[in-house]
């Protein structure tokens, strides 16, 4: 996958800004692709001379011009062909399971402490995206929302991200109580 299929899977949902691309990515896309801000802007250039997004100047007042972009027919082609091609399998590096893998042989202390604080900003992410699904659901609760709301894709893909956040959490903590227990002996 590239950048230019995980914008244009984030723009479907309206015309936005780069700002608020941004944010759709740091809240929305997060699960599945990390990108800067100044990636996405970029991107969002290349996008447009490519024709597969559209973009235009709204007019403001008492704040800069901005250009908000939407994603064309031939954008919407794009990301056809694209989910019709075969998936690549996930590919993960984390320096943190690096550095567990090497935990027999380091000292623990610096590692109970990273995973601590990565456990946590699992959790924060974890909240994140259940907020997210939760206003995604809107009034219904989730089996109903899966079998009849209008646009399952988002909150299909922020369960994933719900389920790698909660199990790299508890992976986390759990490690970390291991060395500690370990440690201690």
């Amino acid at each position: 996958m590239a950048l230019r299929h995980a914008v244009l899977a984030a723009l479907l949902d309206g015309e936005y800004s780069g700002y608020q691309l941004t944010k759709i990515f740091d809240v929305g896309v997060s699960n599945f692709w990390y990108a800067a801000p100044q990636q996405l802007y970029a991107e969002l250039a290349k996008l447009e001379a490519d024709g597969l997004v559209a973009g235009r100047e709204v007019v403001q007042r008492g704040r800069p011009n901005k250009r908000v972009f939407k994603v064309t027919e031939a954008g919407l082609e794009e990301l056809a062909a694209f989910a019709a091609t075969p998936a690549k399998p996930l590919l993960l590096r984390d320096d943190l399971a690096v550095k567990v893998h090497a935990a027999d042989l380091v000292d623990p202390a610096p590692l109970i402490t990273q995973l601590r604080e990565r456990a946590q900003e699992a959790a924060a992410k974890l909240a994140l995206f259940e907020q997210t699904l939760r206003r995604l659901r809107g009034d219904l609760g989730e089996e109903e929302f899966l079998r009849e709301g209008e646009r399952i894709g988002p909150y299909l893909s922020c369960l994933a991200g719900c389920r790698l956040e909660r199990e790299m959490r508890d992976w986390c903590q759990e490690t970390a109580r291991t060395l500690e227990e370990r440690a201690g002996r």
